[in-house]
C-alpha cells in the first residue's frame, strides 16, 4: 500500500508532542505562534469521540482545518478507530496520528495505547483500518516496546510502513519505564534503519543541545518535544533555530513574559469556561513560575487565588523574576 505523502510544509521537523490535559487548543496555539513544524492534539479516545462525550470534541478542535496540526486518536477496535478517523478527517483534520505509545494504566488496561505493542498483529489491523478510512496522511507514535524483553518498535514500524503509515515517532523508552531514567535515543536508530518513511525522535528533548544529540544518536529525521516545553512554549522555535537556521524566537522577558502568561490564562478561561479553565490553568501557571523562579509564598498565592481577577493581579509580580528563561 502506498502511503499518503506528508504535507511539504511540515518544516522545520521540530514537533510538539501530544500530552493529555496539556496540549489543548490554547497551548497549541501559543506554541505554534512561536514556531513549530507540527503540533499534535491531546489523545482522543475513538469511542468517546463517537459517543460525543462532553469535552472530547474540544481536544481535537485545533486540528480541524488548520495546517501543521495532527489529531491523535486512540482505541482498541478497528471499526471505531476507522469511524473516528473518518469523522475527524471529514471535519477538516489534515493529519491523523495513531497512539501506540501512551503508558498510562487506564489506557493500557483497556488494551490500547502502548499495550498494542504486545499484540502487533492486532495493532496492524487497527492501522490498516484507519489508513483505508481516510485520504489524509496517517502517522504513528510508539515507544521502543512494552518492556526490555519486547523491543519490537522496528518490526512494528516496518509493518506499519507497508500498511500505509507515512511517518513514525518513537519515544525512546519502553512502556514499563514510563518516564523514568533517560530516553535511549540510540535504540531509535534500529527503527530508522528498518524503514524509508520519516522517523521522529521523542523523549528528553529539553534543549537545542539535547535535540542535536538525539538526532546524532538516532539518525532520526526530526524531533518531537513534550515535557521540555512546559513553561517554555518557545522551546521548539529555539530548537528549530539551532538545528535548521529558522528565525530565532524572541523569548519574552519581564513584562513581555507576564503579558504572554496572562494571555494564555485568559485563553484557557475563554476556552473551558471560568471555573474549569481556572483549574486547568494551574499546572501551566506552575510551570511558568518554575521558569520565572517565583518565590514559594507568591507561588502559593497565585495557585490558590480565590477568583481569576485575583490571580491575574498576582501574575504580574509572579512572572517577572526572569530566571532561566532561555534554554541552554
Amino acid at each position: 500500500m502506498t502511503a499518503t505523502r506528508l504535507p511539504n510544509d511540515l518544516f522545520p521537523p521540530v514537533f510538539l508532542a501530544p500530552m493529555a490535559g496539556i496540549t489543548d487548543l490554547p497551548y497549541r496555539t501559543l506554541v505554534a505562534r512561536f514556531g513549530a513544524g507540527l503540533v499534535v492534539s491531546e489523545m482522543v479516545a475513538s469511542q468517546e469521540l463517537l459517543s460525543r462525550r462532553p469535552g472530547t470534541r474540544e481536544k481535537a478542535e485545533l486540528g480541524l482545518g488548520v495546517e501543521g496540526t495532527a489529531v491523535q486518536i486512540a482505541g482498541r477496535e478497528a471499526a471505531p478507530m476507522a469511524e473516528a478517523a473518518r469523522m475527524i478527517a471529514g471535519q477538516g483534520a489534515r493529519i491523523i496520528d495513531i497512539n501506540m505509545g501512551c503508558p498510562a494504566k487506564k489506557v493500557t488496561q483497556g488494551a490500547s495505547g502502548s499495550a498494542l505493542m504486545k499484540t502487533p498483529d492486532h495493532a496492524l489491523r487497527l492501522i490498516e483500518a484507519v489508513v483505508a478510512a481516510v485520504d489524509v496522511p496517517v502517522t504513528l507514535k510508539t515507544r521502543l516496546g512494552w518492556d526490555d524483553e519486547m523491543l519490537n518498535a522496528a518490526d512494528i514500524a516496518r509493518r506499519a510502513e507497508a500498511a500505509g503509515i507515512c511517518m513514525i515517532t518513537i519515544h525512546g523508552r519502553t512502556r514499563c519505564q514510563f518516564y523514568k531514567g533517560r530516553a535511549n535515543w540510540r535504540a531509535i536508530r534500529r527503527v530508522k534503519d528498518a524503514v524509508e518513511i520519516p522517523v521522529i525522535a521523542n523523549g528528553d528533548i529539553t534543549s537545542p543541545r539535547a535535540a542535536r544529540r538525539a538526532l546524532d544518536h538516532s539518525g532520526a529525521d526530526g524531533v518531537m518535544v513534550g515535557r521540555g516545553a512546559q513553561g517554555r512554549p518557545w522551546l521548539l522555535a529555539q530548537v528549530s533555530h539551532a538545528l535548521y537556521g529558522t528565525p530565532e524566537p524572541r523569548v519574552p522577558q519581564g513584562k513581555g513574559f507576564a503579558d504572554m502568561v496572562e494571555e494564555h490564562y485568559e485563553a484557557m478561561l475563554g476556552f473551558y469556561g471560568v471555573e474549569l479553565g481556572a483549574r486547568v490553568a494551574r499546572k501551566h501557571l506552575g510551570w511558568y513560575m518554575d521558569t520565572a523562579g517565583t518565590p514559594a509564598e507568591l507561588r502559593r498565592a497565585v495557585l490558590t487565588g480565590a477568583t481569576p481577577g485575583r490571580t491575574v493581579k498576582l501574575l504580574r509580580e509572579a512572572m517577572t523574576a526572569d530566571r532561566a528563561l532561555v534554554a541552554a
